[in-house]
């Protein structure tokens, strides 16, 4: 998200200044103005943090390019100035878009942190060894603002949350605790497997449903041309012979094709409406909670989901619970990170509410939301009881994880064997099709009148 400094004037006069972050202006000018109405103050001028590209030469006469963010031009150059550099060239640039980094680069850069501060190397050395080595120009960009915050006193929460739209909710909060708590290497190390399990089991369901879809597509594609195309010119010349009877598949068939050359314009345009439609629909906001909402009711792939999305709430809740009863930003993390829009607008409309404004206990809030197996809701009853909701928890994503992993196998298993029947039907029908269509016998009469 973007960052905007607002400048106000209070009541009594003196200067009020700081910092919100928005996707963008308008939303940055909504927080500014709730702020000035809570705290009493008058707006004077909202700036954006934007991206200013320079040339400086140093004291040797080597020139040198670099960028840098900034509210204003004016900034940059005291900064280099200070550092006695002569500046030759400051720049607005003319795109300050970022892209987000892909997720195999974010998964890398945490495990790669992980292991060096395994090894005690010092958090600012990491930061800086990775900047150095990372070949994604996104990720360096977004490493390197964190690393500028953090120099310049920021929090190292907030710094990593100010990028949780291209570093991920999840990631960006357990990165921003990890650097305050005693056991740094410890969380990167948990955050890192997380992921890698998480974009491990994304990639086995994406390939277990697109090779069979894609299957099923292009049988689907041969049977519309071998009948709309080959059987009207082999058994479309019998439809002219008089007191011939057609098989009725032969019949369908050349009745189908004879509809398609009618009609393939409307159905063409129709078909492209509605995948046009249904895209649109599935990027809005509630078409992605209509979708969460239903795909977890899939057969075969759906209890799947499910249980993937579970294993993860109990694997971030395990990783951050403290059993101080301060866990409620732990559940809606944990909640954020599951995957579900629909799970996660459950506990955070159900279940934290109910514990906040009501007391009731984790389990019975749990309960309500309507998310939860049987299973995951027996076994944090236990850990509650018992005292080790954390333990619990634990167990709870380490079971999932292992009967996800071989319930994956066999539900790929049984959408192969789904494929493979129907595409026997298709070569079934197409069989007897060529089959009643080689059964026709016209008789001499017709053949001379032909």
């Amino acid at each position: 998200m973007a960052e905007f400094r607002f400048t106000g004037t209070s009541g009594s006069g003196q200067t009020v200044q700081g910092t919100v972050y928005a996707p963008n202006k308008k939303a940055a000018s909504q927080k500014v103005e709730s702020l000035s109405e809570k705290h009493a103050f008058a707006l004077r001028d909202l700036e954006e943090r934007m991206l200013f590209r320079y040339k400086v030469k140093h004291p040797s006469g080597k020139e040198v390019k670099g960028e840098q963010k900034a509210y204003a031009e004016d900034e940059i150059r005291s900064a280099l100035e200070r550092m006695g550099l002569e500046v030759v060239a400051v720049r607005k640039a003319l795109f300050n878009y970022q892209s987000k980094p892909a997720t195999g680069d974010v998964i890398m850069f945490v495990r790669l942190a992980a292991n060096l501060l395994m090894e005690k190397m010092a958090f600012t050395e990491v930061m800086n060894l990775l900047m150095a080595d990372i070949s994604s120009n996104s990720l360096k960009a977004v490493l390197r603002d964190i690393n500028s915050d953090l120099k310049g006193g920021m929090e190292a929460k907030q710094a990593f949350m100010k990028h949780q739209d291209k570093l991920g909710t999840f990631t960006a909060y357990m990165l921003g605790v990890a650097s305050t708590s005693g056991n740094m290497a410890e969380i990167y190390e948990s955050t890192a497997r997380f992921l890698e399990r998480k974009d491990e089991f994304r990639k086995s369901v994406r390939s277990a449903l697109i090779s069979p879809a894609m299957t099923i597509v292009a049988t689907i594609g041969v049977f519309i041309w071998y009948v709309w195309s080959i059987v009207p010119q082999t058994a479309g010349l019998f439809a002219s012979f008089e007191g011939i009877e057609l098989p009725p598949l032969t019949t369908f068939s050349l009745a189908f094709s004879a509809f398609l050359d009618e009609w393939i314009g409307v159905l063409a345009v129709v078909l492209l409406a509605v995948v046009v439609g249904l895209v649109a629909y599935f990027r809005s906001p509630k078409g992605q909670f209509m979708a969460a909402k239903y795909m977890i009711r899939i057969p075969v792939v759906g209890p799947l989901l499910h249980k993937l999305n579970i294993e993860v709430f109990a694997r971030v809740f395990a990783i951050l619970y403290s059993g101080s009863g301060e866990n409620l930003d732990v559940i809606k993390v944990a909640a954020e990170a599951c995957g579900n829009r629909y799970m996660e607008h459950q506990i955070k409309t159900i279940t934290i509410p109910m514990m906040m404004g009501q007391g009731t206990d984790l389990v019975k809030a749990m309960d309500a939301a309507q998310v939860f197996t049987p299973m995951t809701l027996s076994r944090f009853k236990t850990g509650a009881e018992t005292g080790a909701v954390r333990k619990s928890a634990q167990q709870m994503a380490d079971y999932y994880e292992r009967e996800t992993t071989l319930k994956l196998k066999a539900a790929v298993e049984t959408i192969q064997t789904f494929v493979g029947l129907f595409i026997g039907l298709m070569v079934g029908f197409l069989t007897v099709l060529s089959a009643e269509t080689a059964m026709i016998r016209p008789s001499s009469s017709d053949l001379m009148g032909m």
